[in-house]
């Protein structure tokens, strides 16, 4: 089985910025590409960036571009997603998520989640 575990959520004020982390442990798998989702109570987990785990070609949803950006750190198998110029409406539980597939924006795609981590951007 393969484990993803989140971190680095939290309370943070408009404007400002977190760094989310993923690490990933357990059996080996294809894995093509990691990506981070959000969601909020009552709606769909909507996509949010996405990284080629061995090109490093990245992907954003277009309402993040230029403020978010995700990296990935192979040796210690883990993603990163930095979240600057954060708002309000971005105030989400975020999940990480792995595929051996390729590029795709649709949960659906991803066979393994991390447990997710909460990011609440005040007012």
């Amino acid at each position: 089985q393969v484990q993803l575990v989140e971190s680095g959520g939290g309370l943070v004020q408009a404007g400002g910025s977190l760094r989310l982390s993923c690490a990933a442990s357990g059996r080996t798998f294809n894995r093509d590409t990691m990506a981070w989702f959000r969601q909020t109570p009552g709606k769909e987990r909507d996509f949010v960036a996405a990284i080629g785990w061995s090109t490093g070609r990245t992907y954003y949803t277009d309402s993040v571009k230029g403020r978010f950006t995700i990296s990935r750190d192979n040796a210690k198998n883990t993603v990163y997603l930095q979240m600057d110029s954060l708002k309000p409406e971005e105030t989400a539980l975020y999940y990480c998520a792995a595929s051996s597939l390729g590029y795709c924006t649709l949960s659906g795609c991803y066979r393994y989640w991390g447990q997710g981590t909460q990011v609440t951007v005040s007012s």
